[in-house]
């Protein structure tokens, strides 16, 4: 069974950091893009930053270019979402998924049914 698990949430004072990760596990983890959502309480739920398969390739939402930076690791078959500079909009729940389409795709439709756990973060004026 595919198994996400999102952690390194928390609360943050504005400008601050935290970095995500998400552990996985059962599936080939280098076949497949990876994503980071969010979902803010009223809102719906954004794409944040997905990662390619095989080349490497990223995407970021206009919102958080610049200030988060989107890893993955083989070895620990793990996605780390490092984010700086963080502001109050950047609350929410945030979630990561797996799928075999383009980082675009996956960003941009969350067409994937894998969906993990999310860990809160908070980040305060």
């Amino acid at each position: 069974d595919v198994q996400l698990q999102a952690s390194g949430g928390g609360l943050v004072q504005t400008g601050g950091s935290l970095r995500l990760s998400c552990a996985t596990s059962g599936f080939a983890f280098d076949d497949y893009a990876i994503g980071w959502f969010r979902q803010a309480p009223g809102k719906e739920r954004e794409g944040v930053s997905c990662i390619s398969s095989s080349d490497g390739s990223t995407y970021y939402a206009t919102s958080v270019k610049g200030r988060f930076t989107i890893s993955r690791d083989s070895a620990k078959n793990t996605v780390y979402l490092q984010m700086n500079s963080l502001k109050p909009e950047d609350t929410a729940v945030y979630s990561c998924t797996v799928d075999q389409v383009s980082v675009e795709t996956l960003c941009r439709f969350a067409p994937s049914d894998f969906w993990g756990q999310g860990t809160l973060v908070t980040v305060s004026s």
